[in-house]
């Protein structure tokens, strides 16, 4: 029987991957074979996980650290993916950030809403650019960490959610521009998950407000990316939703 992994010999690229969920889903692809590139602004916590996973996997983990709503530094952190591994076959755009819970579109500062749509919207844009020569020539995959935020209205985070309606737009509009390149594109939409999320601009981020196995692991999320990069051509998982059982029963 064949113990041949399955993304051995392929490259995976995933953006915020210093902690969360970015950090679960570069452990996951790696357990099934992958080398990964791991891009965020944290230097050291890149580093850190890029030396448990090598241990662990015994993948390669490429430290990139990078701001990806600068086009110049993310088309520089693809390039130096595909120069040392030869290829990118998974692209995963996960980097993201919430507006405070506290603000409402009368009272949030310019420099909140510039930042934040900066990188869910214009990172998300920039890294998929730089991406798609080389995903079109293996045929790759790229997923994008959506969010239930982008499917129902959220009013108490209105610019938050418009930045995820537009991933979940975006990607569906770019899977029907570049499906007959053979590129997959998949969308992962997680409710409450377990993470850092939140630390720019709340008090409390989402790992202390709930309790462990309260709300989403980050690992379910990256597991779920793995699944949706194993896919092969012609076949492709279009958009998965990731809640808990009872995420619903208060409606």
């Amino acid at each position: 029987m064949s113990t041949k992994r399955p993304l051995a010999e392929k490259t995976a690229f995933i953006t915020g991957a210093s902690s969360g969920i970015g950090e679960a889903t570069a452990e996951a692809l790696a357990v099934q074979g992958a080398d990964v590139a791991l891009v965020a602004r944290r230097e050291s916590k890149l580093e850190s996980i890029a030396e448990r996973i090598e241990a662990e996997t015994e993948q390669t983990a490429l430290v990139l650290p990078t701001d990806v709503t600068d086009s110049d530094a993310v088309r520089d952190a693809v390039e130096r993916t595909v120069d040392t591994f030869g290829q990118l076959d998974v692209l995963v755009n996960n980097a993201g950030i919430a507006t405070g819970s506290d603000v409402t579109v009368e009272t949030m500062p310019a420099e909140q809403y510039r930042t934040v749509m900066g990188v869910n919207v214009d990172g998300m844009f920039f890294v998929t650019q730089a991406a798609i020569p080389h995903l079109r020539e293996t045929s790759g995959i790229a997923v994008f960490v959506a969010s239930f935020a982008g499917q129902y209205p959220r009013p108490g985070a209105p610019i938050y959610a418009a930045t995820k309606w537009w991933t979940r737009g975006f990607a569906h509009s770019l899977a029907g521009s570049l499906g007959a390149d053979e590129i997959g594109v998949t969308v992962i939409n997680p409710s409450e998950v377990r993470t850092e999320f939140g630390k720019e601009y709340r008090d409390q981020v989402s790992e202390d407000r709930y309790e462990p196995n309260e709300v989403t692991e980050p690992d379910a999320i990256g597991d779920a990316v793995a699944f949706a990069a194993q896919q092969e051509p012609p076949n492709v998982v279009s958009e998965m939703d990731l809640y808990r059982r009872d995420k619903f029963s208060n409606f």
